[in-house]
């Protein structure tokens, strides 16, 4: 669970205003282990929430490098809180993402490193993904 004080201090080090949206969707990011939807996150909020300010704010925090996308193997776009180490111009984020079978649930692995692939002659990499699927340690267990 993330403290008021690391909601101040992360919209303080990306340069941004302290709203009170802005300061929601961060604690209900910081509040999760896994990748959660624009759905889970409004579903997660009051229900007045204004569904166009959550989307803003997800851009933003998105472009200023306060949170990145992870992509699973379903067509939903899924955020997650980004290192303390990005920023808007550099990702810190080169990591494996792990979908479990079970609970559904797709989990950043900051721990591990996606592998480097040698691309053949003309290719260029913009963007690297990496995702593995199975069964995460809170299934595993049950």
């Amino acid at each position: 669970m993330a403290t008021p004080d690391h909601i101040a201090l992360t919209l303080a080090r990306h340069g941004l205003r302290h709203t009170p949206m802005r300061r929601a969707v961060l604690a209900v990011l910081f509040s999760k282990s896994f990748a959660l939807s624009s759905n889970d996150i409004e579903q997660a909020l009051e229900a007045d929430t204004d569904r166009i300010t959550l989307y803003r704010t997800l851009r933003t925090f998105e472009q200023k490098g306060v949170i990145h996308r992870v992509l699973d193997s379903s067509d939903v776009i899924r955020f997650a809180a980004c290192a303390a180490t990005c920023t808007e111009q550099a990702h810190a984020d080169d990591h494996v993402h792990f979908k479990c079978s079970v609970c559904q649930h797709t989990y950043c692995l900051n721990q591990v490193a996606i592998p480097v692939v040698q691309l053949p002659g003309g290719f260029q990499a913009t963007h690297r993904d990496y995702l593995m699927s199975g069964v995460c340690q809170q299934c595993h267990t049950q």
